[in-house]
């Protein structure tokens, strides 16, 4: 658990960022009715899913649910190092 919150917020960010982070979260969960944990969960399979097909750097990756009237949608913007040759099967 520890391990996955500090891959989240990152050791080298500073506390304002961290503390913005979970804002965030927070207004996210208020707003969609979703919670934290599940943002957190479906940021994690993306990036299990993408690095199949290319390298990222996870810690740029910003992942959000916005709500518009009565729409959400999944923005996810995902900093790309490099497309790999050939897939990784499974």
């Amino acid at each position: 658990m520890l391990d996955l919150i500090s891959r989240v917020f990152g050791r080298d960010h500073a506390s304002a960022d961290i503390a913005r982070e979970r804002l965030r979260l927070v207004l996210v969960h208020d707003r969609t009715n979703v919670s934290p944990q599940f943002l957190e969960t479906l940021k994690e399979e993306l990036i299990e899913v993408i690095t199949r097909y290319m390298e990222i750097e996870e810690e740029g990756m910003d992942v959000t649910l916005q709500t518009a009237e009565n729409q959400v949608a999944l923005v996810a913007n995902i900093p790309i190092r490099r497309m790999k040759r050939a897939a990784v099967k499974r």
